[in-house]
């Protein structure tokens, strides 16, 4: 900064010096005085083509692509724990294979923890869909109302001639789809630990290339200044998610138990792992927590107990602890959020629904450093 300094005052003597220094001159607007709006509408029109280009390369190639962009996310996440263990003079393809082992061991050993509840649970919802029957039966003759009315007005629609044609379904077998998922699981696993493990042993490298190519000293102060703040921001952000999330799960156990359902930890767990999905999370374990009260308590008003808690936890912790946490960090628009969730939800999947928010905060944090973006960045503020 300093060098800098001593530049601006050099030049700022050469124009002193110089005869033409005090003829005035007017000087037009410049771009920075400008609303940050690209002028050209052609410019916003290849940039629309191109954002729908890359939007469908990521529908095509779903397969490669999301492991690549969880790998890239998890290694923000892990960042600050890769310096922590250099500092501790530790190599870093000793320490990238130690965080690996810690993070994917630590999910493997809750997977197979949870594993017996949850098929023990499994087992109990074919035998309890009959109690669910008699417990809802008060909704039966609304149904059949509703359902006659329906019937009544397709009949109008289609008229008296209107015949059922069969119609011959073929498919793969469940062991098909079944062996399929895996194998689509196994290999996206496994391309995300490796992309994973070079992401962190490459550190800064691809940053310092950027740094090198680009010509100007302002563009490299920036795009250091983007790569810091999306590590800062994105990390931080997770941290404070998860933190979040298990408390969510710990008090969601506690109640579960307090409430005479079972295997607390296993409601906790989906709990914590709902959480992490913005809104659709919390209603699928609303319906959830329900129909596990429903089958294991006897009194029906009390079965509601645990999904009422449920939301009434979600309601502090989503409403109220969460953004006055998060409000320094992150400002943005709760409508762009709900629709960058159905969004990536539809491209994605669930692992969409969780990588919504962090690529949604990457995506507000970039536009905001580059001027042409800037628009959209503040279109973007909460």
């Amino acid at each position: 900064m300093a060098a800098i300094d001593k530049l601006k005052l050099l030049a700022s003597r050469k124009e002193a010096d110089s005869p033409s220094a005090a003829v005035p001159v007017t000087v037009p607007a410049t771009e920075e005085d400008d609303l940050p709006i690209p002028s050209d509408i052609n410019t916003v029109f290849l940039g629309g083509l191109f954002l729908l280009a890359m939007l469908a390369a990521c529908y095509v190639a779903a397969e490669i692509v999301l492991p690549i962009v969880l790998a890239f996310v998890l290694s923000l996440v892990l960042q600050p724990a890769m310096r922590a263990l250099e500092r501790v003079q530790l190599p870093r393809g000793i320490a990238a294979v130690l965080l690996i082992v810690v993070l994917f061991g630590t999910l493997g050993g809750l997977g197979g923890v949870l594993s017996a509840p949850a098929a023990s649970w499994a087992q109990k919802l074919p035998t309890g869909i009959p109690k669910l029957q008699e417990r809802f039966s008060f909704l039966s003759r609304p149904i059949a109302a509703f359902q006659k009315f329906a019937d009544q007005a397709q009949g109008l629609t289609l008229g008296s001639e209107a015949k059922a044609i069969p119609v011959a379904v073929q498919g793969s077998g469940l062991p098909d789809r079944l062996l399929s998922g895996t194998r689509s699981f196994a290999s996206g696993l496994l391309e995300t630990v490796l992309v994973l493990f070079f992401l962190l042993v490459s550190g800064d490298t691809f940053l310092r290339r950027l740094v090198e190519i680009l010509p100007r000293f302002k563009d490299k102060r920036q795009a250091v200044d983007i790569s810091k703040q999306i590590e800062s921001d994105v990390s931080a952000y997770l941290f404070m998610i998860t933190i979040m999330n298990l408390a969510v799960g710990v008090v969601t156990g506690a109640v579960v138990a307090l409430c005479g359902i079972g295997d607390p930890v296993l409601w906790g767990t989906v709990a914590f792992l709902l959480n992490y999905i913005p809104i659709l999370g919390p209603m699928i374990g609303v319906v959830v927590f329900l129909l596990a009260g429903l089958l294991s308590i006897d009194s029906l008003w009390t079965a509601f107990l645990p999904a009422g808690l449920y939301l009434f936890i979600h309601l502090v912790e989503g409403e109220t602890v969460t953004p006055m946490l998060l409000a320094r960090r992150f400002t943005i628009n709760p409508v762009l959020v709900i629709l960058s969730l159905v969004f990536w939800y539809w491209m994605w999947g669930v692992p969409g629904a969780i990588l919504s928010t962090p690529m949604l905060a990457i995506t507000k944090i970039i536009c905001d450093r580059i001027r042409p973006l800037m628009a959209f960045g503040h279109f973007m503020e909460g």
